[in-house]
C-alpha cells in the first residue's frame, strides 16, 4: 500500500449499498475482470467508462451497506479504484475492503468534492486534501494490523507471508 495516493475523485452518495456497486445479477461470478465491467452500473452506466486505473471513490455515510459478500470491493478494485474515502462505512464491507486490498479511509466530516478534481489520501499524515482548494480534511488512521494487510495486498497474502516468517523462524531456531 503506498502512504499517499493521488487520483481523481468519483463522487457518490450516502448509503450506496453493496447491490449498488456491483448488481446481483451479477454474481454469478467471482472473476475480477467480469464484475468490474459493471461495477456501479445502476448508479451512473457510464461511471464505469470513466475510472481510470489511481481513481478514488468518495461517499457520504455508510458506503457498502448490504450484503457480506466481497464482490463490491473486488469490483471497485478490479475496476481500478485505488482507494474509497467515506464519511462512514458498512463494518462488513470495511473489513472486506482490507481483506481484498483495498485501501479505506473514513473522514467523519465528509469531503465535499466535486467528481474529478484531484484529492490526495495520505495514510500516515491521516489526511484527505482536496487539491483545487487546498482543503485539508482529517481521516481516521489505519489500525496498524490493517496497514500490514493492506500493504501484503490483502489478508490471504499477508497470511502466506506470516506464515513464511514463523517457517523460517523455526527454521533458525532448530
Amino acid at each position: 500500500m503506498p502512504r499517499r495516493i493521488r487520483g481523481r475523485a468519483w463522487v457518490v452518495g450516502d448509503h450506496v449499498d453493496t447491490d449498488v456497486i456491483i448488481p446481483a445479477r451479477y454474481l454469478t461470478t467471482s472473476d475480477p475482470v467480469e464484475l468490474a465491467r459493471h461495477v456501479l452500473e445502476d448508479l451512473d452506466p457510464t461511471l464505469k467508462s470513466r475510472i481510470q486505473p489511481g481513481d478514488i471513490l468518495v461517499a457520504g455515510d455508510n458506503f457498502g451497506c448490504g450484503s457480506s459478500r466481497e464482490h463490491a470491493p473486488i469490483a471497485l478494485k478490479a475496476a481500478g479504484i485505488a482507494c474509497v474515502v467515506a464519511r462512514s462505512f458498512a463494518r462488513i464491507f470495511y473489513r472486506n475492503a482490507v481483506n481484498v486490498g483495498l485501501p479505506v479511509v473514513q473522514c467523519k466530516q465528509g469531503v465535499p468534492v466535486a467528481s474529478e478534481r484531484v484529492v490526495v489520501v495520505d495514510f500516515d499524515a491521516g489526511t484527505v486534501t482536496d487539491e483545487a482548494t487546498g482543503a485539508v480534511y482529517p481521516a481516521e488512521p489505519l489500525p496498524e494490523v490493517m496497514r500490514e494487510i493492506l500493504e501484503a495486498g490483502g489478508l490471504v497474502p499477508y497470511v502466506a507471508r506470516r506464515l513464511e516468517e514463523q517457517r523460517r523462524h523455526a527454521a533458525a531456531s532448530a
